[in-house]
């Protein structure tokens, strides 16, 4: 196991991102960042707009790291503007689909399947700024299955990966 840092949590209860991106985003609380967030095997984050959603059921849960984000477009960005929910410090999430990996944090373990890529998408350009979804390709954080109940809590955490596949394509 690895320490590294989960830096932000973001629980969204709905989606702000449809429709057109020339529209811009839906009204929605401004804050949706958490210290701690619940989660659940097979649904996802308790609260989420993707929890118990059947359509979303290997994607319940995304994961980015934070050495990724386009800070050269917005030095603030986070996860309020590319709508991810684990911001992670320390590791290459991007590099593990196909894995299974475990957070090991204060609360207890809790793992997850890393099934693929999280794409970067125009609204990446309005949300970020111009240029985002083009320096996201790649590294725009992965599309998870939680395996596991338990509870992810902001700060230092162990990491592990505990059946790794090779990248898929």
């Amino acid at each position: 196991m690895t320490e590294i840092e989960i830096v932000e949590l973001l629980v969204s209860p709905s989606h702000r991102l449809a429709g057109r991106p020339a529209d811009g985003p839906a009204d929605g609380p401004q804050d949706e960042s958490t210290p701690s967030v619940r989660v659940r095997r097979g649904l996802g984050l308790v609260g989420d707009r993707y929890y118990g959603r059947p359509a979303h059921k290997d994607a319940s849960v995304t994961f980015m790291a934070a050495e990724h984000l386009p800070r050269h477009i917005d030095p603030a960005v986070g996860l309020r503007h590319t709508r991810r929910n684990v911001l992670l410090r320390g590791v290459d999430i991007d590099s593990l689909v196909g894995s299974t990996i475990v957070l090991n944090g204060p609360a207890g373990p809790v793992s997850f399947a890393v099934n693929r890529p999280a794409r970067p998408c125009a609204w990446m350009d309005v949300t970020v700024g111009p240029g985002a979804q083009r320096a996201l390709r790649g590294k725009g954080g992965v599309r998870c299955t939680p395996l596991s109940d338990g509870v992810l809590v902001l700060g230092r955490t162990a990491f592990g990966v505990v059946d790794a596949h090779p990248l898929l394509g």
